[in-house]
């Protein structure tokens, strides 16, 4: 992974309220897991940004060692990371990504 990469991911982790790695688009999503990532933010209403791996190699790969985590999509809240598209699903169904955003103020999109 290079620095310029590390440099990236990192501010825009810390530019942004909810930001989501993911593959594609909103839009145009380009696999399952980021489509449903997707799907769950749009429900919860709130305002976040994505950064499509597909269009950087750096970032795909610098991604996954930053995070720690070995797939994608990866969800980041207030800086912090939340997890995948399995972890998103449990913690919608349960309540406790609304919470999160509640609690870290996300704004409402």
């Amino acid at each position: 992974m290079t620095d310029d990469a590390t440099a990236r991911i990192d501010t825009a982790v810390k530019a942004n309220d909810v930001l989501l790695f993911m593959k594609g688009t909103p839009l145009f999503p380009q696999c399952g897991f980021s489509s449903r990532a997707i799907a769950i933010l749009d429900h919860l209403g709130v305002k976040y940004e994505t950064m499509d791996v597909l269009q950087d190699q750096g970032i795909r790969q610098g991604i996954k060692a930053y995070s720690d985590w070995p797939t994608i999509p990866q969800l980041y809240v207030k800086g912090e990371f939340v997890g995948g598209s399995d972890i998103m699903m449990e913690m919608y169904e349960s309540g406790e990504l609304k919470q999160l955003m509640t609690d870290g103020g996300v704004a409402a999109a």
